[in-house]
């Protein structure tokens, strides 16, 4: 890939901590493009999500803020019960409205704010997840020519999310668990 991307987001549901946690201790500690997660998640686990993944390496992890810019090197969380948008000038914004598929925060919401932010210069990941969130996100991002990728469903514990998005949006990269920290850190 010849062109630099400028933000990597990474979208789960059910059974994407896993994936997660391996992929965390193989990113480079001079990584050099911001990396978002959404999971989706209760309440209850908010700081403890934060510090789990803290653990799993040297780059800074925390809880993305209101109107926080956005800076290479660090990994962001969406916090519990928000949508997390980001904003055209590379910040973030939380949102409380409507859950979107059930959920809050919504994976489609940020895949398709960071899409109109970020254009071409976006990388965005889905992982295992029981229902279609990041669907319609991942078509947003393929629209802005943004690099749409997701965990192989074969590998996937639950198999859903990843198989929607292959049927439904023009794929550029299908990983196994151990490929994704990789792919992160060359591009």
């Amino acid at each position: 890939m010849d062109i630099k991307r400028k933000l990597v987001v990474i979208g789960g549901s059910a059974g994407s901590l896993e994936v997660i946690m391996h992929i965390l201790p193989s990113l480079d500690a001079k990584l050099n493009i911001p990396v978002i997660i959404v999971i989706h998640r209760k309440n209850a686990y908010e700081s403890l999500l934060a510090r789990l993944l803290s653990s799993k390496t040297s780059l800074i992890v925390k809880e993305a803020e209101e109107k926080e810019n956005i800076l290479p090197g660090h990994i962001y969380l969406a916090p519990a019960d928000y949508h997390l948008l980001i904003e055209k000038n590379f910040t973030f914004s939380l949102d409380y409205s409507e859950k979107i598929n059930f959920s809050r925060p919504s994976i489609d919401v940020t895949f398709e704010c960071a899409a109109e932010a970020y254009e071409s210069n976006l990388v965005c990941i889905l992982l295992s997840g029981a229902n279609a969130d990041g669907v319609e996100g991942l078509k947003t991002v393929k629209k802005y020519n943004g690099i749409a990728a997701i965990q192989d469903p074969t590998s996937a514990e639950v198999s859903f999310m990843p198989q929607q998005a292959l049927q439904q949006v023009p794929i550029d990269h299908i990983f196994k668990e151990a490929e994704i920290a990789d792919f992160i850190n060359n591009l």
